[in-house]
């Protein structure tokens, strides 16, 4: 049986800043934040706290 289909959730704002969104920057308000978030991104910002991963050259001993 397949789930029925639901509309996306209404954003409030930017998610960096809150302002309104633009649409030419869609999901964020400017290029600005919209770099922003990239570099969180690029710098592992948004990092998901975990296990230390082994090194694959230690694995293989």
């Amino acid at each position: 049986m397949s789930r029925p289909i639901t509309p996306r959730r209404a954003r409030s704002g930017c998610p960096v800043c809150g302002a309104a969104v633009t649409p030419a920057f869609d999901p964020f308000c400017s290029q600005g934040c919209r770099d922003r978030d990239l570099l969180q991104w690029l710098g592992d910002g948004y990092r998901v706290p975990g296990p230390p991963v082994e090194d694959s050259d230690q694995q293989d001993t």
